[in-house]
């Protein structure tokens, strides 16, 4: 089974903590919608964009549970199948998916995550229907380790 063209269903629901932990990572019909309106609004459009060159999807859904013992954030849209984590694969850059999904898509939230002032880790983004927030964050370590987020500025 397909999410999109390039996320198959195993690519978006896997964790090695669900399976480490046997923990059943399975979306609702409703958050397999979410999840497909993700990827045809966000991940199929950066795909086409970079001329199909891979996009590693880090994290998609996360079952509440599953959510909970990663220590993510309760409001967390990757319960609801509405965010998506992705990594540059090849010759393409995190901070490039980053600007495009930016400058050129519509999202909820885009989060700049950890890195540097050139790079993030990896991208965080969501989708949702009707009425998106364009927020853009990055994300951050205080000193006692736990994840802030500020608003993006560049």
């Amino acid at each position: 089974m397909k999410i999109s063209s390039h996320i198959t269903y195993k690519e978006a629901t896997n964790s090695k903590t669900a399976l480490k932990k046997g923990i059943k990572n399975r979306p609702n019909r409703k958050q397999l919608k979410e999840m497909v309106l993700v990827a045809t609004k966000v991940f199929e459009p950066l795909r086409h964009y970079f001329n199909d060159e891979p996009i590693k999807v880090t994290s998609f859904f996360r079952s509440r549970y599953l959510n909970l013992l990663i220590g993510g954030s309760t409001f967390s849209q990757h319960c609801k199948g509405q965010a998506i984590d992705i990594k540059a694969m090849g010759t393409r850059t995190n901070s490039e998916l980053f600007y495009f999904i930016k400058n050129h898509l519509e999202f909820d939230q885009l989060i700049w995550e950890f890195g540097d002032t050139n790079n993030p880790c990896w991208v965080h983004v969501s989708y949702r229907k009707g009425k998106n927030r364009g927020q853009v964050l990055k994300a951050y370590r205080n000193f006692k380790g736990k994840t802030k987020y500020i608003k993006y500025s560049k």
